[in-house]
């Protein structure tokens, strides 16, 4: 059984919705589970002491269950087109796994979520693929073998699953579909290389 680990930091609900998605999808892969995580928040002020595990929810992330995990999911809202910092927190406190090459030849996969639809949605994508790259994992995108990245009408682009919360503050069909078919994508890649053998990923 492979596990693919996600990681999201959300603060009104849209990214968190993702990601719960993102694990059904997961989870439609024969020999695939999901783990789902969230990152503590953080002051703009000063680092104060470790955040208390939440009484509800998912519980925090951490540095041996990022080494464990197949593979990952990273999932945030935008922020001035960056992802959010209590995950960018998260991430810069992976060095360790980085000096180790512990990621690298994982899949892995982002998500985020925007309150306007020209939000910076693919510029926080790409802000999440930057670390996972020197990581030396494997990014999963969307093709547009996915019908639902050419109908939709809100989230979803080539560089992974999105909502837009102003234009419907529910994920659109559109949106968790795509969500699912990312979390069945990077899911069937980590069974595939488990094995070690080639095949194609599935479509839909």
């Amino acid at each position: 059984m492979i596990e693919v680990l996600v990681i999201y930091y959300s603060r009104d609900g849209a990214t968190a919705a993702l990601a719960r998605q993102a694990c059904r999808g997961i989870e439609s892969i024969a020999g695939a589970s999901a783990t789902l995580r969230t990152v503590a928040p953080i002051s703009s002020l000063a680092q104060g002491p470790p955040q208390a595990v939440p009484e509800q929810g998912p519980p925090y992330a951490t540095l041996p269950e990022l080494r464990r995990a197949d593979a990952l999911m990273l999932g945030s809202p935008t922020r001035f087109g960056n992802m959010a910092a209590p995950l960018k927190y998260f991430i810069d406190s992976t060095s360790s796994l980085w000096l180790e090459g512990a990621l690298a030849g994982k899949p892995a996969a982002v998500f985020t979520a925007t309150q306007t639809l020209h939000g910076g949605q693919e510029s926080t994508l790409l802000s999440m693929m930057l670390p996972l790259l020197h990581h030396g994992m494997y990014l999963v995108g969307l093709p547009f073998t996915e019908p639902a990245l050419s109908s939709t009408r809100s989230g979803g682009t080539p560089y992974g699953a999105s909502h837009v919360a102003a234009l419907q503050p529910a994920l659109t069909a559109d949106e968790v579909t795509l969500a699912q078919a990312l979390g069945r994508r990077v899911a069937a890649l980590a069974v595939t290389l488990q094995r070690g053998t080639a095949g194609p990923a599935p479509r839909g």
